[in-house]
């Protein structure tokens, strides 16, 4: 049996929605009074689940200054991109090769699955229900050491610039397109082939990121955690 979430995780995931979403913008203040007020709880499991955002990197804090939402720096952003092709590329080819069939068919009705949900206006998942194309390649490939770099802490911070890649209707539509490619080559076992498809996805991913980076609230000199609550 799964441990029952504690107020702490509940709070952790409603404020990871809260910045995958930008309704907390990059460089908002996170105003912890304010959220309490917001999700009618103390200030201690708001403090909690800020200290964990900060643990994975969405929330900075400097020395007597107050937490903020990360800001998203195009070489920031570039870089986490050149590590991501690189690793899950080497993570696909090796899903290709380890991936049994059973596993790949759960991959592609995952994908269905999840295609269908958006064309039917359903986009809305949680973090912890939502399916992801990457995660389950990542994990397939059997190498602890990429699983534990790109599933561990750095995992959410991943998602949310995949978030924001993917957040055009357009862009969605093109992705989608592009894991089906990813699928088919994992299908036939060609992990060149597979490789090859994944790095070109994440590299247009991260052109896409860099054009559409969401403004700073900083830049526009609002406080975004008091809008939030």
């Amino acid at each position: 049996m799964a441990p029952k979430a504690t107020l702490g995780d509940d709070l952790f995931e409603r404020l990871l929605e809260l910045i995958y979403s930008c309704e907390l913008p990059p460089g908002a203040i996170v105003n912890e009074s304010a959220l309490a007020a917001r999700f009618a709880v103390s200030r201690g499991p708001v403090r909690e689940a800020v200290r964990r955002l900060q643990g994975i990197q969405l929330v900075s804090r400097e020395p007597f200054m107050r937490a903020r939402v990360i800001t998203l720096e195009p070489r920031a952003v570039r870089e986490l991109f050149e590590m991501r092709e690189a690793l899950e590329g080497y993570a696909c080819r090796l899903a290709a090769q380890r991936m049994d069939a059973a596993e790949i068919e759960r991959l592609a009705a995952g994908l269905e699955h999840n295609r269908s949900r958006a064309l039917g206006g359903d986009e809305h998942q949680s973090p912890a229900e939502s399916f992801d194309f990457h995660e389950r390649i990542v994990r397939a490939s059997g190498n602890a050491r990429i699983v534990d770099t790109l599933c561990g802490d750095l995992y959410h911070l991943l998602r949310l610039y995949r978030r924001w890649s993917g957040a055009a209707g357009e862009r969605r539509s093109i992705a989608y397109t592009e894991h089906r490619q990813i699928l088919l080559a994992i299908r036939g076992r060609d992990g060149e082939l597979a490789e090859s498809l994944m790095r070109s996805h994440i590299a247009r991913a991260a052109e896409n990121v860099l054009r559409n980076l969401p403004a700073s609230a900083e830049d526009a000199g609002s406080d975004a955690g008091v809008s939030a609550a």
